[in-house]
């Protein structure tokens, strides 16, 4: 019994170490636009970050950035730069701080700021009537912004 107790305690403190070494929104760090520090702690996952780019369910970037890496992909946007070599013309921070709050990079850009949860105006509840509260979470999580980050760097 007690090494299924030591088991449960050891995974209890892995678990509250990675949650604590995860960034909230309103404390990301800027340095000119950009982020230096992972926002999780934990490498991104290229794999992942491709699907959350594709999706239209999560990050949905291919809605305004086309990528010769996705030629499957159907619908691809026009809106913001080709993300062929994006590695090549960013820095790791800096595009980490583009996905986290491109208006920091590019004055009133059209990219959403994927990991912001303040200074916007907030519609209300879906067909409530009622104003918003505080229950709006970031567009992406920030191990969704590590994916993505993996693998735009991968696009070089």
């Amino acid at each position: 019994m007690k090494p299924a107790v030591l088991g449960m305690a050891v995974l209890f403190a892995a678990t509250t170490a990675l949650s604590a070494a995860e960034v909230a929104p309103g404390d990301v760090v800027f340095d000119e636009g950009a982020v230096a520090q992972s926002l999780t702690g934990v490498p991104g996952d290229p794999v992942n970050g491709r699907m959350v780019v594709a999706s239209k369910k999560f990050g949905n970037c291919i809605a305004c950035h086309t990528n010769d890496e996705m030629p499957d992909v159907a619908f691809q946007g026009e809106i913001g730069p080709n993300l062929a070599g994006v590695a090549d013309r960013y820095s790791e921070a800096q595009l980490r701080g583009i996905l986290v709050n491109a208006d920091i990079t590019f004055e009133d850009s059209f990219m959403p700021s994927f990991y912001r949860v303040d200074g916007y105006f907030r519609p209300g509840k879906r067909y409530t009537g009622k104003a918003a509260d505080d229950t709006f979470g970031p567009l992406l999580s920030a191990q969704e912004i590590e994916d993505v980050l993996a693998y735009l760097m991968t696009l070089k």
